[in-house]
């Protein structure tokens, strides 16, 4: 869109004032001409976290955020900016609602929604019984598309808004994926699965064509919108020496990308890996060799890593995410926060669908919390809330572009109800503190708290308006 001389003078004038006085708002630059200029503006109540750690926090119990072409342009207390001439019955107003920033899901499966709640197996049987048949069907174009666009509108429906997902080993896959998060505006970051070997026919790809197929995929879609590539390994059990050596090579060549993988997830799988690449002094180390390494490579689970392969880890960058409700439904074992930060490792949070049995991260918080209160270590929900915004943006690479309210940020946001529940909303009403109320619905909360998703400023998921209390009344 080209701006007016007029639109340039006005954003010229909202930077200077921004950079020279923070607690000045953009609406008292030039106040009727800034409110016309906002998209939407929306009253809650309202936090997000502007700084490094979940102590940044801010909390308004009376919120206005106005956004403007997809853009956070304030965030601020009602009051405040009605005092510098904001019209406040301009707002969409939603007292009894909680704004707050989009989650951010950086691990999770797109061909393993059907394979959720599959029963009982330990990792490397699960995947042989239940996701690779799964996967196999994401050949077919039509079945990729109409399993893509379900996905993108579940994740919308959890309060997601930016995702790192697997793909199948199917370019189909991607293209599928990509192609509907694009028609929603997501922020959504995947690739083609490598595997070209221990994996059955109709999954196992082959070299070189898997890493061509990769690059022609990245030079397609990396950039487009809000879409990025990632380089996707399996994890080594899948993928020969030449295909890891391979992948690390795209990787070098585009830096601009990201890298996913597993890393030790159960002593089963850690023993297979070593069998099946014998010249490495441990599992990361497989990964270190070819260059899959830094701070854009994500690393699943990272449970059961030595002193050695966390060293090398904190020494490279390279991230870890925890996937607590996975590693609780598959038995995989409790992955040692606190060890891992104390290497100062980045570490992301999120859902693992399929493996984890929920898409809302309100349940993996949840989860998060009873695993690290098995290791007597505390997780708050602030730090929790946190880490599914604003952390795990940060470790993804994307501070600055999603994760807050901060000026210039993607205005990505969700809106909670705890009124959706009747659990959540008797403890919610309760509360004394908003992390009280936090911690009730992070603990007893899930998807139904989501009555609205937003999307670069646009509503792209609204939930029926009947409150908890209603529909019980209803039914009887």
């Amino acid at each position: 869109m080209v701006m007016s001389r007029s639109d340039l003078l006005f954003e010229r004038t909202m930077i200077e004032r921004i950079s020279t006085c923070r607690c000045c708002s953009v609406l008292s630059a030039i106040a009727p001409t800034a409110e016309a200029k906002m998209d939407r503006i929306i009253r809650a109540r309202g936090l997000h976290f502007p700084g490094a750690t979940d102590d940044s926090m801010v909390f308004y119990e009376d919120a206005v955020l106005c956004v403007n072409e997809g853009k956070i342009v304030e965030f601020d207390q009602a009051e405040t900016l009605q005092a510098q001439g904001l019209d406040l019955s301009r707002c969409e107003h939603h007292p009894d609602q909680l704004l707050m920033p989009g989650f951010i899901d950086p691990h999770i499966h797109f061909p393993q929604l059907d394979v959720v709640a599959s029963y009982g197996t330990r990792l490397l049987e699960w995947l042989e019984t239940y996701t690779f048949p799964a996967e196999r069907r994401f050949s077919d174009q039509h079945f990729a598309e109409t399993a893509a666009n379900e996905f993108c509108n579940a994740l919308l429906a959890a309060g997601t808004t930016t995702a790192m997902a697997y793909a199948s080993s199917h370019p189909t896959s991607v293209e599928a994926l990509f192609k509907a998060a694009r028609a929603r505006r997501m922020r959504l970051l995947t690739g083609k699965v490598l595997m070209d070997q221990n994996a059955p026919d109709g999954v196992r790809d082959a070299m070189p064509e898997a890493i061509r197929e990769s690059e022609r995929l990245l030079m397609t879609w990396h950039g487009v919108d809000r879409l990025g590539y990632v380089i996707t390994p399996r994890f080594a059990g899948t993928s020969t020496p030449e295909q890891l050596e391979a992948a690390g090579e795209l990787f070098s060549r585009y830096p601009e990308t990201w890298v996913q993988t597993h890393l030790s997830e159960t002593v089963e799988e850690i023993a297979w890996t070593a069998e099946i690449h014998p010249q490495a002094k441990h599992y990361f180390d497989i990964y270190e060799r070819v260059g899959l390494i830094g701070p854009r490579a994500m690393m699943g689970h990272c449970i059961h890593l030595s002193e050695e392969e966390v060293n090398r880890m904190s020494e490279t960058g390279t991230a870890a995410v925890f996937c607590p409700s996975s590693n609780l439904f598959l038995g995989s074992g409790l992955m040692p926060l606190d060890r891992l930060e104390a290497a100062e490792i980045p570490v992301a949070l999120a859902s693992d669908v399929g493996g984890g049995p929920q898409m809302c991260l309100l349940h993996t918080m949840a989860d998060a919390y009873r695993v690290l209160q098995l290791q007597q270590r505390p997780l708050s929900a602030r730090e929790a809330f946190f880490r599914i915004t604003k952390g795990n943006a940060r470790v993804l690479q994307l501070e600055g572009e999603i994760g807050d309210f901060r000026i210039g940020s993607a205005a990505d946001f969700v809106l909670l109800d705890p009124t959706r529940s009747r659990e959540v909303e008797r403890r919610v009403a309760i509360s004394q503190t908003i992390d009280e109320a936090l911690f009730a619905m992070m603990i007893l909360g899930d998807a139904r708290l989501i009555v609205e998703t937003t999307v670069l400023g646009a509503p792209v998921y609204q939930a029926g308006a009947l409150k908890a209390s209603e529909l019980e009344a209803l039914n009887g």
